[in-house]
C-alpha cells in the first residue's frame, strides 16, 4: 500500500502548481482522500478533502484556500490532484496526501490510514 505525492516546487507569489498523488495497493475509489500541509514548527493541517459516494460528493476546503485551490480525483487512474492557484507566501509547507475510510473527521490527521511521503511547496514574493 502506497501513496506517492509529487508536483511540488518553488514558485513566486500568485503562481500556480498542481500536486498529484498516485495510489497503489488499494482501491482509491473506496476511500476519502485529502491533502494536508505542514509548515516548519506548525501542526499538520487539512487543506482539502474529497469523498465520493454513489449519491453525493463531499468537499472540504480550509478557509485559507477556498477559491484558490481545487481538489479532484480520477479513481480509474488511482490519482488525486490539488490544483493550487494564486499561491501566497503562507502556503509554503510540505504537502501530504492521505486516504481514509472513516467517512468522518475529514480535517483530522488521525482519521487517515495512509499517507504519502510529502512534497515541498515554496512560495516567495
Amino acid at each position: 500500500v502506497q501513496l506517492q505525492a509529487s508536483g511540488g516546487g518553488s514558485v513566486q507569489s500568485g503562481g500556480s502548481l498542481r500536486l498529484s498523488c498516485v495510489a497503489s495497493g488499494f482501491t482509491l475509489g473506496d476511500y476519502a482522500v485529502a491533502w494536508f500541509r505542514q509548515a516548519p514548527g506548525k501542526e499538520r493541517e487539512a487543506v482539502s478533502c474529497i469523498d465520493t459516494s454513489d449519491e453525493n460528493t463531499y468537499y472540504y476546503y480550509a478557509d485559507s484556500v477556498k477559491g484558490r485551490f481545487t481538489i479532484s480525483r480520477d479513481n480509474a487512474k488511482k490519482v488525486m490532484y490539488l490544483q493550487m492557484n494564486g499561491l501566497k507566501d503562507e502556503d509554503t509547507a510540505v504537502y501530504y496526501c492521505g486516504a481514509q475510510r472513516v467517512r468522518d473527521a475529514y480535517d483530522q490527521p488521525s482519521s487517515y490510514y495512509y499517507w504519502g511521503q510529502g512534497t515541498q511547496v515554496t512560495v516567495s514574493s
